[in-house]
């Protein structure tokens, strides 16, 4: 059994070998019987993309593409697959293993006569001219839509690195407000409720509020704290807030810039009253992912064949 997942050109090999029965199968019915093929565990089997699509269904459906365009599957009707004469010489040419450059060899030889059970040159440079190369991350190499995610999420990396910086250079209030924008984004205090700083000096430790309604019958607490990165909000502080909130809400929201110790966590997991804990590292990420203090600056599309246009 592999200890890492295979890149998307260890399971070409896999994919023919799935199919090497001259069975037409689904997309559908490939997936497990490729991972099968591998011996992935449910560990691997449950790590997901970005877009939520899990990485082995990304990196098959890369590799049954590449075998498809290289003539080595036929694609009788929209995701179904069978295996081609070239796809069974392959089988032949590398039981052990197979990778893009090994079939770009063989197209190229192919195209002196040497290689027949390998597919048309529309297998490398036609259909693959100008695609970016795979690139090598942790030794393994990712599908071009593995680097678009990890390309976002290096950006959104360096970005809440910048945000905590902002924010823990702006004055208190500045900071209150920012979490109360950030909760109404998120959308709480729903569509009749709304939100505010507190002005009021004996507010017991509350920065914000959030109204659910009208009313004020459904109310969020909120305590703010802009503290530096080496500082740490222990469990007096959030026992504190615990006692401003007990008897005014249902539940509290305690955020800062920094994190909080075990004892804090401890003790909000603990207390009847629901208290959320959102620290430096999810506050930013809550931020992007919302929104608010950020703005989007480029959107790019990913694209793929429309089957029903070619029905």
């Amino acid at each position: 059994m592999n200890a890492e997942m295979p890149t998307w050109e260890g399971f070409m090999l896999p994919s023919l070998r799935a199919l090497s029965d001259g069975e037409i199968r689904h997309r559908r019915e490939l997936m497990p019987l490729v991972a099968g093929q591998v011996g992935l565990t449910e560990q691997q089997r449950s790590v997901v993309l970005s877009s939520g699509q899990p990485m082995y269904e990304n990196r098959i459906g890369w590799a049954l593409s590449y075998l498809t365009n290289v003539g080595a599957l036929d694609r009788p009707s929209r995701g179904n697959y069978r295996i081609a004469e070239a796809g069974r010489g392959l089988l032949e040419r590398f039981p052990e293993g197979l990778r893009e450059r090994d079939v770009s060899a063989l197209a190229e030889d192919r195209v002196g006569g040497l290689s027949p059970y390998v597919a048309a040159p529309r297998a490398t440079s036609a259909v693959l001219e100008g695609a970016p190369a795979m690139a090598e991350t942790s030794g393994q190499a990712m599908t071009p839509l593995e680097q678009v995610e990890e390309g976002v999420d290096r950006i959104h990396r360096d970005v809440a690195l910048e945000l905590l910086q902002r924010l823990r250079g702006k004055e208190p209030a500045f900071f209150e407000q920012a979490v109360v924008d950030l909760l109404l984004a998120m959308g709480y205090g729903g569509t009749l409720g709304s939100g505010a700083v507190t002005q009021l000096s004996n507010d017991g430790g509350i920065d914000g509020v959030i109204d659910q309604d009208h009313l004020g019958l459904s109310r969020i607490y909120i305590q703010a704290k802009r503290y530096s990165e080496g500082v740490t909000v222990g469990r007096p502080e959030v026992q504190g807030f615990v006692g401003a909130v007990h008897g005014r809400a249902d539940s509290g929201v305690f955020i800062t810039t920094s994190h909080f110790s075990k004892g804090a966590r401890e003790f909000a997991d603990m207390t009847p009253t629901r208290i959320i804990l959102i620290d430096g590292a999810r506050l930013t990420d809550l931020m992007i992912r919302f929104g608010v203090g950020v703005q989007i600056r480029e959107t790019y599309k990913v694209v793929e064949i429309d089957e029903d246009f070619f029905a």
